[in-house]
């Protein structure tokens, strides 16, 4: 049996008795107090996430732009140094190979932060397309991630900086932040995964457990807790945000996903599986992602198929009950003609068949 992989913060989350599970071949904090308080924390106030395990490769060299122009789906020209975007990676045939967030440090410079379980694969797409002068490095190993994220995470995160953080706008970020009593430079960038205000902050590893014992400790006052993967996923799904392996795969495009803003087909570069977005974007796609709520008592868990009748018309891809709306919901990816708002369907939970209906996403917006 191989070893888990932990991040440099295993030790603090330790400290605190939190429950890890193994998520990708990583040991991380699956909850410290429970899912529902956790949740609630950070959309009331503030939560702090050890989000160290994602992987990050730097783009160097003068042909940077026109590579990472083909190999991303948005239009990365559009980014200038301190300014953050989402975008994807396609194959040929229109299916993901990731999503990321690629940050425009300086000219000819970029950071690109993908998912944790995608690091080698994406490496090694990125190494295969090669072109021109461009440097590429994994440079995961030299950087922990922490997430601050919730109505009061700029309150918190301000007491240990001089650096005005209200003059950073959403996808915006400074690279060169101090934070007292911690060692190093770290990058602040206004971006996150709750569907809430807050930040995600770079720092050397070294320096991991003193920003997460600092963090910690200016966000008691502002009711900061803690938050696992659990809660990590509620809130994210709540917000209908992506996640790779439900609802982006090699098998899902970003069209078919609802992610049609990050997909640039206007630009001048031909991308990487441009042809097939393009047409999916123009036509529409065959399928699509879409909200459900329960009408039965029920919970639509990931992979439950969708039916029309006798007629499977698609999968969920990520459901639960929303902590913020108390009610049983799901996303899932079905059939065109069935995604209409209020369209009735059925979903087989177990060995029953639950009514449920297509309703408007995100579910929560704050």
């Amino acid at each position: 049996m191989t070893e888990l992989k932990r991040t440099p913060l295993y030790s603090e989350y330790k400290k605190l008795g939190a429950k890890t599970i193994d998520f990708g071949g990583w040991d991380l904090p699956v909850q410290f107090s429970s899912i529902k308080e956790e949740h609630e924390a950070t959309r009331t106030a503030a939560g702090l996430f050890d989000v160290s395990h994602m992987a990050e490769v730097m783009v160097e060299g003068p042909d940077s732009l026109p590579f990472l122009q083909k190999m991303l789906t948005n239009d990365v020209s559009k980014l200038e140094p301190g300014k953050a975007q989402y975008t994807i990676m396609c194959y040929e045939n229109g299916g993901t190979v990731d999503d990321l967030i690629v940050y425009h440090l300086e000219e000819n410079q970029y950071l690109l932060v993908v998912n944790a379980a995608n690091r080698k694969k994406d490496f090694e797409w990125l190494k295969q397309h090669q072109e021109g002068d461009v440097r590429l490095e994994d440079v995961s190993d030299e950087y922990v991630q922490l997430a601050v994220q919730g109505p009061r995470a700029e309150e918190a995160l301000q007491t240990l900086t001089d650096t005005d953080l209200s003059s950073i706008s959403f996808f915006r970020f400074r690279p060169d932040v101090t934070l007292k009593g911690v060692e190093g430079k770290a990058i602040v960038s206004r971006t996150g995964y709750t569907g809430e205000d807050g930040f995600e902050i770079y720092l050397h590893a070294h320096s991991g457990a003193d920003l997460w014992q600092a963090v910690m400790k200016a966000g008691e006052p502002f009711g900061l807790k803690p938050v696992g993967l659990g809660a990590r996923d509620t809130l994210r799904f709540e917000a209908n945000l992506a996640l790779y392996g439900q609802e982006l795969s090699e098998d899902i495009t970003p069209i078919e996903a609802g992610l049609n803003f990050a997909v640039k087909v206007n630009k001048d570069v031909d991308f990487i599986g441009k042809d097939v977005l393009k047409r999916q974007k123009e036509e529409g796609p065959g399928r699509k992602l879409v909200g459900i709520e329960m009408i039965d008592k029920g919970i639509p868990r990931t992979h439950y198929d969708v039916l029309n009748g006798e007629e499977v018309i698609g999968f969920v891809t990520t459901g639960t009950q929303s902590p913020t709306l108390g009610k049983n919901v799901g996303l899932a990816l079905i059939n065109h003609p069935y995604t209409d708002e209020g369209t009735e369907v059925t979903v087989q939970v177990r060995k029953r068949r639950l009514r449920a209906k297509v309703v408007p996403t995100p579910f929560y917006k704050r």
